[in-house]
C-alpha cells in the first residue's frame, strides 16, 4: 500500500467525519477569521472615523496624497486647507491621512515650531 492508497481508504462511518464535525470546522474557521480579519479592520475603522469627527480649525494635517497644511475652513464634507501663506485647496475629509498626521504632528501642536504655535 502507497501514501495515496491509505489517505483514499479513509474510514466511512460513524466516526469519519460527518456533518456536526464539518459544522464544528467550518464554525471554528469562522471566528478564526473574525479575530483576525474582520475585527481589527472594524476597530481601526472606528479610530479612523472619530479621528475625522475631531479635527478642527487651525489643526495641521497630511493628506493622502501628501500635501502638508493647516485647517483653515470646515465643512461636513470638505475643507479648506492652507497650504502656503496665498495658497489654499478645497479637500474631501476622506482625504486626510490619519497615519501620516499623527506620524508628523502627532498630537495637537505636539511637534510644531515656536513661531508656527504664536501664528495658530
Amino acid at each position: 500500500m502507497n501514501f495515496q492508497t491509505i489517505i483514499l481508504m479513509a474510514p466511512q462511518g460513524e466516526g469519519g467525519g460527518g456533518p456536526p464535525y464539518m459544522l464544528i470546522m467550518f464554525g471554528l474557521i469562522f471566528i478564526v477569521m473574525y479575530f483576525f480579519m474582520i475585527r481589527p479592520q472594524s476597530k481601526k475603522a472606528k479610530v479612523q472615523r472619530t479621528f475625522l469627527e475631531e479635527i478642527k480649525k487651525g489643526d495641521r494635517i497630511v493628506t493622502i496624497g501628501g500635501v502638508h497644511g493647516r485647517i483653515i475652513e470646515l465643512n461636513d464634507t470638505n475643507m479648506l486647507l492652507e497650504i502656503d501663506s496665498n495658497t489654499k485647496m478645497r479637500i474631501e475629509r476622506s482625504a486626510i491621512s490619519m497615519d501620516l498626521t499623527m506620524t508628523n504632528y502627532g498630537k495637537k501642536d505636539e511637534k510644531l515650531p515656536e513661531k508656527e504655535k504664536a501664528k495658530s
